[in-house]
């Protein structure tokens, strides 16, 4: 038996203990389909997928559609503080965002609209049950 074939045995080994004693159970992925598998080939797959995992999209978006996506995201926020005037304040300073970019539009223009505080205030108490 050469060099090689020893070693390839020595790692075959490992790796049909490691297998019996359950080392490669619950790895992130089991069970689940590969990703991208069947998708049309993308040169630049590891550049999004580094952009998913990392979290930095959001970085990456234009002013009006980052806040766009924060009216959008407002009644889930919301829901998260811990008081009402938390609330107004959180509204408050969206709407000031809001007003400087209706000062100052900017590419790609978006239609966004003020957000009625005391309507996200009635949202947060009814979400509290209060």
């Amino acid at each position: 038996m050469s060099y090689r074939d020893r070693i390839e045995s020595m790692i075959e080994a490992r790796i049909k203990a490691a297998q019996r004693d359950g080392e490669f159970d619950d790895l992130p992925g089991a069970g689940k389909p590969i990703p991208g598998k069947g998708e049309p080939y993308d040169e630049n797959w590891w550049v999004k997928d580094f952009i998913r995992r990392e979290g930095i999209g959001e970085v990456m978006l234009p002013a009006s559609i980052k806040l766009a996506r924060d009216v959008e995201q407002l009644p889930e926020r919301i829901r998260k503080l811990p008081s009402e005037q938390r609330v107004r304040e959180t509204v408050a300073e969206l709407n000031s965002r809001i007003t400087d970019y209706h000062l100052r539009p900017s590419h790609p223009f978006v239609s966004v609209r003020r957000v009625d505080a005391d309507e996200m205030a009635a949202a947060w108490r009814a979400a509290k049950g209060l």
